[in-house]
């Protein structure tokens, strides 16, 4: 018995528990159960087993792969495999496992100790048919990673992340392929790394790097759009950008039209309000911002607050965005400040009998808190009181007070407003 088999169980083993009938019934018509006919050749397991097309066998402690004739039996239908969280450190018995299930497009690796296995390019051949392909927190090399993108026709997502990166090693082919890569919580601070990617996957439509600190754009627009012409989104989530040149030089990007770009220190200044209507002005083609669809009425509330936003600005300080800006609207002036609050005091005539005299009333009071103010100023208890609001800009006659407990501030009372007093009769 090989040292392997006794570190963990084989690919079959895992199968053959996981998907027993105990714990998989087997269904006959539409749903994820596969029934393998009982009239073929090969393990008695044939009969009682019923495998979906999609396997999910994480954690399972898998070592090896086992008999590569009862694989082939079995998983001939398989369309994806996720093997996270196992004790694979070989790539023989991962190819094993890969060359005897043909129509597989999907695989999962993560987390299996691969980052002293060595990937020949022969055990490469068998991934050919896979479009996507998890490597996450495997510490692979670069050069596994090239070998797999040459011997890959097909790769369509690569999954690179929590893989301690700090450095990219370009390829001596480019993968033509190539629309997706993940490669978040890696540790890629410098562009000149991340450049590379453009001639690695010249057809690159995603690029998901969050969670690196990426320190700034340093190409100019003419080079980044010569590396990425077909990049449609980026993820740049807690990246370390700090200018705002690094956001224009994304316009440069022709095809960009979805982007994240929360927790930069850039943005930790500004508002959430301020900070997405900062960025769409920024960002003229973009869509979408931090998975939130841009309409067309937020784009031009967002340019128009753009503009104000920089009309105290010298100069020299405006960017450039500031004159395309202004080339689109003209210059704006500051919007009114308009204070909504409910005001607080008010001074107003009170009249009774032949007097007059300006009081200043809090409109936070209730009319019984008024009469009480009023005691001292027309000699009268305000059980004996009868209080009428006149409008001075108002066509209509005067306005009881009647309700004791309402607030003065819900008639609307303004400043040269007049308070008539006027004693109960008997």
């Amino acid at each position: 018995m090989e040292a392997s088999e006794t570190e963990g169980r084989s690919f079959m083993q895992a199968i053959s528990e996981k998907y027993s009938p105990e714990n998989f019934p087997c269904r006959r018509g539409p749903g994820m159960g596969v029934v393998v006919p009982s009239g073929q050749q090969g393990s008695p397991m044939k009969d009682r087993l019923n495998l979906p097309s999609v396997l999910v066998l994480n954690g399972c402690g898998i070592s090896h792969a086992g008999e590569e004739v009862e694989i082939a039996a079995f998983c001939a239908h398989v369309i994806e495999l996720d093997l996270s969280h196992n004790k694979l450190q070989d790539w023989h018995e991962i190819t094993k496992i890969v060359s005897n299930i043909p129509n597989l497009e999907f695989l999962n690796l993560s987390s299996n100790q691969l980052s002293d296995a060595v990937l020949e390019p022969d055990c490469a051949k068998a991934f050919s048919s896979i479009r996507r392909l998890v490597l996450n927190n495997t510490q692979v090399s670069w050069e596994t990673v090239h070998i797999f993108t040459r011997e890959m026709p097909e790769l369509e997502e690569l999954f690179l992340c929590l893989n301690e990166y700090t450095t990219v090693t370009p390829a001596t082919m480019p993968c033509p392929t190539l629309r997706l890569l993940h490669i978040t919580d890696n540790s890629l601070q410098e562009w000149s790394e991340v450049r590379k990617f453009g001639s690695m996957f010249p057809a690159l439509d995603t690029l998901i790097m969050a969670n690196n600190n990426l320190n700034s754009i340093q190409d100019s627009g003419e080079i980044l759009q010569r590396l990425f012409p077909n990049l449609r989104s980026v993820n740049l989530h807690n990246a370390g950008l700090n200018r705002w040149e690094d956001i224009e030089k994304l316009n440069c990007l022709p095809k960009l039209k979805e982007i994240r770009l929360q927790g930069i220190p850039l943005l930790q200044a500004y508002t959430s309000t301020e900070r997405r209507s900062l960025m769409i002005a920024q960002l003229p083609s973009v869509t979408c911002l931090n998975g939130s669809a841009v309409t067309d009425g937020e784009r031009e509330d967002a340019e128009r607050f753009f503009i104000r936003y920089h009309l105290d600005h010298s100069e020299e300080e405006l960017p450039h965005r500031y004159h395309c800006l202004v080339t689109k609207y003209g210059k704006l002036a500051p919007l009114a400040e308009i204070d909504l609050r409910p005001r607080c005091h008010a001074k107003v005539e009170v009249r009774y009998e032949d007097k007059v005299e300006q009081v200043n009333i809090r409109l936070d009071q209730t009319v019984a808190g008024l009469k009480k103010q009023l005691r001292t100023v027309v000699q009268l208890p305000t059980s004996n009181m009868r209080l009428y609001y006149i409008d001075k800009g108002s066509a209509f006659g005067p306005d009881e007070l009647k309700y004791g407990t309402r607030a003065l501030h819900s008639y609307s009372i303004q400043d040269g407003d007049e308070i008539l007093v006027v004693p109960k009769t008997k």
